[in-house]
């Protein structure tokens, strides 16, 4: 990405409207770069038959329990890569339906073709820009929980404002959730964790688990990627933070 990226951006901050909620943003700063990842014929073929796991996005909110078949707390991941992890957090919690919000191709047959093999139900897939599913298909107060893994920390400076967790959008995730109902975060970036943590903090409708940083909760599972980082002495952070009565 070079600077010229910068002068088609739009603002990603979303503007409260005259009930102080957060307007509808139609046009915003990506907190992503789409990019055209090898799409294998495994995850191609996945993306065929695994259409009844995912959600059409609809500037409306979709109707979640017939979308599942059941009704049950549902937590909602924003940008879930390749899916492991997902994955294993929807194995290990039956109980729970989970709504997978990701941009690429290749991660979204990644997903459903884990979801096939290990004969998972309660996971269902958005390909979209997050942004806008937050803003226009998830109804307030509906989320049990939100987990945000590894969002793109945008080192430099000058792409600071394509940071996904900004003040402005974690209000709006905040509204999303139930009084209980939890964010979670994680980063392998200590300056972005510090970012993330302070904007956080800020949210009067958000309570911090920690004094600071949380413990790895243990739904969340390693990806080989962290592990890897790991074993050279990267740091992880988890922040989780809950949503006042």
């Amino acid at each position: 990405m070079n600077d010229d990226d910068d002068n088609n951006d739009f603002d990603n901050t979303i503007p409260p409207s005259a009930d102080g909620h957060p307007a509808h943003p139609e046009r915003h700063i990506r907190s992503y770069v789409l990019r055209q990842g090898r799409l294998s014929a495994a995850q191609a073929r996945a993306i065929d038959e695994g259409r009844s796991n995912v959600i059409a996005y609809a500037p409306a909110p979709p109707d979640v329990d017939a979308a599942f078949g059941r009704a049950a707390p549902t937590i909602v991941e924003i940008g879930f890569g390749m899916g492991h992890v997902t994955a294993d957090i929807a194995a290990l919690r039956p109980a729970e339906n989970f709504i997978g919000i990701e941009v690429h191709t290749p991660g979204v047959g990644s997903l459903l073709k884990m979801l096939k093999e290990r004969e998972l139900t309660n996971v269902r897939v958005v390909q979209h820009d997050a942004v806008e599913v937050i803003t226009h298909m998830i109804a307030d107060a509906s989320l049990a929980g939100l987990h945000i893994f590894f969002p793109d920390p945008w080192p430099k400076k000058r792409h600071h404002k394509r940071r996904l967790i900004q003040p402005a959008f974690t209000k709006l995730l905040a509204q999303k959730l139930i009084p209980g109902g939890y964010l979670h975060c994680a980063t392998d970036w200590q300056e972005y964790a510090g970012h993330m943590l302070e904007v956080l903090k800020q949210e009067p409708t958000l309570a911090n688990s920690a004094p600071d940083y949380a413990p790895r909760p243990v739904y969340r599972s390693e990806s080989n990627f962290e592990r890897r980082g790991l074993k050279l002495g990267h740091g992880v952070w988890d922040l989780v933070f809950t949503r006042c009565a």
